[in-house]
């Protein structure tokens, strides 16, 4: 019966790893074609957009987030005792930190499309546009230092419980950290909402704008206007909205299964990485120089292959024929 229940043990983390690496390889392969586009660009001396800043630097913090949740998987298990607590707590803070940047810079990335798309003409509008728009680089340093000052207090937070935990040696095979520290998990939700509420009356205003613009666009007497370029902004804010939506909702049931179970959630981070590369992958087919980029890529790897292969076909009727 032991062996039984080990081996199913062994399959499932067979089956935990081999779902990470497939997520992580998807996102290597996205998120890196994007930051490589930008970052080729930006070599050359070609035009970087804002929009572009922020896409790339989200783009490196989704990436590192899956690659520190991979890590830890093949890490964890290696460690026991005091060093099991600890590089559990560098895990979790590292990881809370790369996920708060992946919020933050979302919110900055809609708050940018919110203020150059809308046509609003308020003077506070119009004075974010001019102060935002041309001071992103300087608002993606303070998304990132917010990001370390909400994952600097997590760790000050569990740096008591892990110490009690070492000095009463009642750390447990599967006990986490913080996990039954409540404060810590206040703290995350408070971290995370104020750029998810930037980001939804963002989105909100964006999505407004449009449609009320749209609306007497159609009213109006010039039945030649092309609406379909509007329609599909409206859909990208949609499906973003969504996105998001679903990601924090998803966080959140990682946390409350932490804080609840005092389990990691493994399977559940897994998911949590992999929407990410879904919004990425949406990110490239929405975004006209990324998506050209895309089919330059996939049009010179069917080439290579194509050719290959009719080398290999000619190279076995030469056989024949000899």
């Amino acid at each position: 019966m032991a062996d039984s229940t080990k081996g199913d043990t062994d399959v499932q983390d067979l089956g935990l790893l081999s779902s990470a690496l497939i997520a992580l390889i998807a996102g290597l392969v996205i998120h890196s074609f994007i930051i490589g586009v930008n970052v080729t660009d930006w070599w050359k001396g070609r035009s970087v957009t804002p929009v572009d800043h922020i896409v790339t630097c989200l783009g490196i913090s989704r990436m590192c987030a899956q690659c520190a949740n991979i890590l830890y998987l093949f890490i964890y298990p290696l460690f026991q005792g005091s060093l099991h607590s600890r590089i559990t707590l560098l895990k979790e803070i590292s990881y809370d930190f790369l996920i708060y940047a992946n919020i933050w810079l979302t919110s900055l990335l809609s708050i940018v499309y919110c203020l150059k798309i809308s046509n609003f003409h308020t003077r506070l509008f119009l004075y974010l546009r001019g102060m935002i728009v041309h001071r992103t680089v300087y608002l993606i340093g303070a998304a990132v230092l917010l990001s370390a000052v909400n994952s600097l207090i997590s760790l000050l937070l569990a740096i008591p419980k892990v110490s009690n935990s070492e000095t009463y040696h009642t750390t447990m095979a599967n006990l986490m950290t913080n996990c039954s520290y409540i404060k810590t998990a206040y703290h995350h939700a408070i971290g995370i909402s104020f750029p998810l509420l930037s980001y939804y009356i963002s989105s909100v205003l964006l999505f407004t704008s449009l449609y009320h613009h749209t609306t007497k666009m159609k009213m109006s007497s010039n039945l030649s206007i092309n609406l379909e370029t509007y329609y599909s902004v409206m859909k990208f804010i949609s499906i973003t909205f969504i996105y998001n939506t679903v990601y924090f909702i998803w966080y959140i049931c990682c946390m409350f299964y932490y804080y609840a179970y005092c389990v990691s959630p493994d399977w559940l981070y897994i998911v949590l990485d992999f929407l990410p590369v879904l919004h990425s992958s949406y990110l490239i087919y929405k975004t006209a120089k990324l998506r050209s980029q895309m089919s330059k890529v996939l049009q010179s790897v069917t080439d290579f292959l194509f050719q290959r292969k009719d080398t290999e076909t000619r190279e076995n009727i030469g056989v024949v024929a000899l």
